[in-house]
């Protein structure tokens, strides 16, 4: 979730653009470069950034993690739409919940789209062409989720049409990615190595569940992360 928050900022400020001109020590204000060019040429002074209150978030995958980035993305005040795949009661942090059908609706509505589905036969290629097509000129998509439950090409034609404001990746389809593949090259585009879960907490907090649920196995007690192998989650 942190991990989705900073790729989330760092597109909201322009950081990779700012970066870029770090890198070719240039005093740039705007922050125009090859790989982070907005839709409209930035005049000197102009700012390619814009602000989180107001703007709203759709969480694909209300899950653990979704719940988590749904949690800090209410800390921005932003307005938080959700899709889950059973119905359920709307959280109180949540505007909004739907169900998969309800997909294509909800992503009109969305500045930010967050993915953080697992892979099922269900969620592989969930964000195609149509969805892709579906979602604001402006919107930032992110992917924390699998890789697989985007059609690669479309995402990246989105990005090379600018038919999308932007997106970061943490899983990509194929993983790792190949050299020569279009997204290491396509503009307004955040990637990561499949990283988000790493922290200076997550080996603490692995053999934490694992001593608990020992714990709850010896006693009989319902164990925790439980995987429905029906369900592929």
């Amino acid at each position: 979730a942190e991990h989705v928050m900073a790729m989330i900022l760092a597109h909201s400020r322009g950081l990779p653009g700012y970066l870029a001109a770090q890198r070719e020590g240039r005093w740039a204000r705007g922050a125009v470069s090859a790989n982070w060019t907005p839709f409209t040429a930035l005049a000197d002074g102009d700012q390619p950034a814009f602000s989180l209150v107001g703007k709203t978030i759709l969480v694909v995958g209300y899950g653990g993690v979704g719940s988590e980035v749904a949690r800090r993305a209410h800390a921005f005040d932003m307005r938080v739409l959700a899709i889950r795949n059973t119905k359920a009661d709307v959280p109180p942090l949540v505007s909004r919940m739907g169900l998969p059908a309800d997909l294509p609706a909800f992503v009109r509505e969305a500045d930010i789209v967050v993915n953080t589905l697992p892979l099922t036969p269900d969620t592989r290629d969930m964000f195609d062409a149509t969805i892709f097509g579906a979602m604001k000129r402006t919107a930032f998509f992110v992917n924390v989720g699998r890789g697989g439950t985007v059609v690669t090409d479309a995402l990246a034609s989105a990005l090379r049409e600018g038919r999308l404001g932007g997106a970061g990746l943490d899983v990509v389809e194929p993983e790792p990615l190949p050299a020569g593949h279009p997204l290491w090259k396509a503009p307004r585009l955040i990637l990561t190595p499949h990283v988000s879960a790493d922290s200076d907490l997550d080996e603490d907090a692995r053999w934490l569940l694992v001593r608990e649920n020992l714990r709850r196995f010896v006693a009989g007690d319902r164990m925790l992360s439980v995987v429905d192998a029906s369900r592929g989650y």
